[in-house]
């Protein structure tokens, strides 16, 4: 045992005799050879986001803030989601909000994915169905926004309209009308917005999604076992 003053003397010997010399080697059967492609890669793995009050009472700094200065700087930014807890904190949208202009970067991982029955799949498929109408709903009602003057005045008809508009929506892209949201409900969320802001859609996107949902989950799906076998 080598003697130590300190704890902090003891970690870094510790590093320097036991963890260093494993860094830039790989060990796989018989042989050790050196890993270059890692010695150019740096992980930042951010803090755990956090949920309802903790987020303002155990943050002593800008959380947002610190992840979008390293995202701006980085090559690649992993987005893991746990795929049967898909609710985003406050926190988490505030950081993806942060992420904009920088799409080209992200990638979306599910985090334990292996331990998801079909259930849990069937029901990311409907979040995803629901997703892609989301964005056909608001660039809808962006488009249907006046350059100039009377904006106001539309987006309160837009509002009232609202069942009108989803069949507008509907019948353009030859969508399910069942995987529309509940029309009340949506327009008591779309009160408090200002469709002048609203994104406009991104058919790349909009094609990722149907290649999820036409091919990456059926694949997916041949993996389980038919329980009627």
């Amino acid at each position: 045992m080598f003697a130590v003053t300190s704890i902090i003397d003891g970690l870094k010997k510790l590093y320097i005799q036991k963890l260093k010399p494993l860094e830039v080697t790989y060990r796989f059967n018989d042989f050790v050879s050196s890993l270059l492609l890692l010695e150019p890669i740096t992980f930042v793995d951010t803090p755990g986001v956090l949920s309802g009050e903790k987020q303002w009472t155990q943050r002593a700094y800008d959380f947002t803030g610190e992840t979008s200065w390293f995202a701006a700087k980085c090559d690649l930014i992993l987005l893991l989601f746990d795929p049967h807890k898909l609710d985003v904190s406050d926190e988490f949208k505030r950081v993806i909000s942060s992420l904009r202009g920088r799409d080209d970067k992200i990638r979306v991982v599910l985090n334990k994915a292996d331990q998801v029955d079909t259930q849990q799949i069937n029901e990311l498929v409907k979040r995803a169905r629901a997703a892609k109408i989301h964005a056909y709903i608001i660039s809808h009602l962006k488009k249907e926004m006046p350059a100039m003057i009377g904006k106001a005045k539309t987006q309160l008809r837009l509002i009232d309209n609202l069942a009108d508009e989803f069949g507008k929506v509907q019948r353009e892209h030859h969508l399910p009308p069942g995987d529309f949201p509940n029309v009340e409900q949506f327009k008591e969320v779309l009160s408090g917005y200002n469709f002048d802001k609203f994104e406009k859609l991104k058919p790349k996107m909009i094609q990722s999604v149907d290649d999820m949902l036409g091919y990456g989950i059926p694949d997916l799906l041949k993996n389980f076992r038919n329980p009627y076998d």
